[in-house]
């Protein structure tokens, strides 16, 4: 059987590999310590759990529901827009529901990109933005994030880009963008008519009293993006697959009107826990926030007390650790997985510009990073 072309371009996925490492560990009977993967450790809250087992005697999510999402979802996203970033959504025209926001990052390539098209993605980046490019037949630009501030340079958006890919806070480097910097990208957008689609997935997840800003906050950026968000890192809900987007009504029309061909909408039940999650008190994503410093801090004090200091993360769930110079990202990957069993994510695998860095999930608890540190910090051990 042979595939068809759009299957043979799709890259490999990344992750897969590092799932499979550590079960095969695993079968061996090693210790195995993953921080390759951001998969949140803690409990969804109660509340939300609760809410998702009510919803589940309804007989109302036992058929069919509108495959839009439900309007009182729209509605919540539409709250927690207004409270967390000051941002007003009309949530009839500017908010769409998502199985998950993964989902609509590749489709947000398929709904607005044609064969040959260019689209720039962060450089080190979120590898499944490449997924969607390639299955629309686009071309995928590189844009180079530079290590002093991980930003990149609005100069790449020209008339010939379609499509333009952000994240911050920014997976792998963990690090925060400016407000001033948004206002070039939107400013450069419009000139240049390229729709920014911006991955807020960590929004919340910001460290030393520092904020996360939306594109849609910004002026302009309504007019020429998108912002995806999820309930996974904030809620730990990241096996409900439930995400959200927003901004411009036409993009999310065409995410919609993608959405009536390939799915039916995410389980209502689960919609209903998510209503739930995003009208919740903010102490409990407060509390998160704050377990995941902690995390960090240990962490970073583990690898200082190794003779390894780093730039602390700014945000996400994840640090971004530089490697001695010339020093080969999987390599070391490979090595540490093989002498230690804890698993990290070679920088290469988001981009040419992550080589040399690997990003260790803070998705363990504290003593098990500082384990992890110690273990891993032998590095003339593992060269």
């Amino acid at each position: 059987m042979k595939p068809a072309d759009r299957i043979t371009r799709l890259p490999q996925q990344f992750f897969a590999g590092l799932v499979n490492l550590a079960v095969e560990l695993k079968a061996q009977g090693r210790p195995v310590i993953n921080l390759g993967q951001g998969n949140p450790d803690q409990p969804t809250p109660e509340p939300i759990v609760a809410a998702l087992k009510r919803a589940a005697d309804n007989p109302r999510y036992q058929r069919y529901i509108p495959f839009t999402g439900l309007p009182e979802l729209k509605q919540a996203v539409a709250r927690w827009y207004a409270r967390r970033h000051g941002v007003t959504l009309d949530w009839k025209r500017e908010v769409a529901i998502l199985i998950g926001s993964k989902i609509g990052l590749q489709e947000i390539s398929l709904a607005v990109l044609n064969p040959g098209d260019m689209a720039l993605v962060p450089d080190p980046g979120y590898p499944d933005y490449w997924s969607g490019i390639r299955l629309a037949g686009g071309q995928m630009i590189p844009w180079p994030l530079s290590p002093d501030s991980w930003l990149p340079d609005v100069d790449f958006l020209t008339d010939q880009v379609r499509l333009a890919f952000l994240n911050y806070p920014n997976n792998p480097t963990g690090q925060l963008a400016p407000a001033s910097f948004l206002d070039r990208v939107i400013a450069r957008a419009e000139a240049t008519h390229t729709v920014i689609a911006h991955d807020l997935a960590y929004g919340d997840i910001v460290y030393d009293g520092q904020q996360a800003v939306s594109l849609l906050a910004r002026p302009g950026g309504k007019n020429v993006g998108i912002e995806f968000t999820t309930v996974s890192k904030s809620y730990n809900m990241a096996g409900f697959r439930l995400g959200f987007a927003a901004g411009h009504p036409d993009l999310i029309a065409y995410l919609e009107t993608l959405q009536d061909h390939l799915n039916c909408s995410q389980y209502g039940a689960i919609q209903e826990a998510a209503i739930t999650a995003l009208d919740s008190p903010p102490e409990s994503v407060a509390a998160l926030r704050d377990l995941y410093q902690r995390r960090r801090d240990r962490f970073l004090t583990a690898l200082s007390a190794a003779h390894w200091n780093q730039t602390p993360s700014q945000g996400s769930i994840f640090q971004w650790l530089a490697l001695p110079a010339g020093t080969s990202s999987v390599a070391f990957a490979e090595q540490l997985a093989m002498h230690t069993a804890v698993i990290v994510a070679p920088g290469r695998g988001f981009g040419e510009r992550g080589e040399g860095y690997i990003r260790v999930s803070l998705t363990e608890n504290e003593d098990t990073l500082a384990h992890g540190c110690t273990q891993g910090t032998s590095k003339e051990d593992i060269l």
